[in-house]
């Protein structure tokens, strides 16, 4: 079961909704903010999040290859990814990978704290 955020944190809950709002008053391309709603969303682990940006990018046509691959854009081939999509998901990157968080698993061979996957 998910937990209630509008009960839990109802404070967080109404900024988050007015950053969505000025999101969306911003002249920014639609698309490209979903791939960057996908981009946090891996970061942060966020399946529920994942799923429903996923779906709705899809419905916007994005193309599944890039969906596949938005988590290791760097890595994509040269086009397949837009400068202005490369900068997008860098700042992306740089907000959500706050210093001191841990985005490595802890399987990972270079997390400080290695165990086995489940």
């Amino acid at each position: 079961m998910r937990a209630d955020y509008r009960k839990l944190f109802p404070h967080g809950v109404q900024a988050m909704a007015r950053l969505e709002q000025a999101v969306h008053e911003a002249p920014l391309d639609a698309d490209l903010l979903e791939l960057v709603r996908i981009r946090a969303s891996q970061i942060n682990g966020c399946a529920y999040c994942l799923a429903m940006h996923h779906r709705d990018a899809r419905a916007r046509g994005e193309h599944q290859t890039r969906l596949d691959i938005v988590a290791a854009w760097r890595e994509a081939d040269a086009g397949l990814f837009t400068a202005r999509e490369q900068a997008a998901l860098r700042w992306c990157e740089a907000l959500t990978e706050l210093p001191g968080t841990r985005t490595t698993p802890p399987w990972s061979p270079s997390s400080p704290r290695r165990r086995s996957p489940p």
